[in-house]
């Protein structure tokens, strides 16, 4: 996949999980896309907060989100298969 594809491929995922639309992914958006790919525990959901918010705020900015894409591509690819 071409780096502008793969770009704005990411981009597409991110917004989706974004639902709100305010530039980051909250627990609750997080839990709320996970669901519609299966089943999930809320224990999941903060766990997968904690490993990809890396500044502790408690959302997954843009590049916070860039960065697990990027040390996750096999994840991200699967992921970008069904959303």
């Amino acid at each position: 996949m071409a780096d502008a594809d793969h770009q704005a491929n990411l981009e597409r995922i991110f917004k989706k999980f974004d639902t709100n639309g305010d530039g980051k992914i909250s627990s609750s958006e997080l839990g709320e896309a996970l669901k519609t790919l299966g089943s999930v525990s809320p224990e999941e959901v903060q766990r997968m907060m904690g490993e990809i918010d890396t500044d502790g705020d408690g959302f997954i900015s843009y590049q916070e989100y860039i960065d697990f894409c990027y040390a996750n591509k096999g994840l991200m690819k699967d992921v970008a298969k069904i959303v």
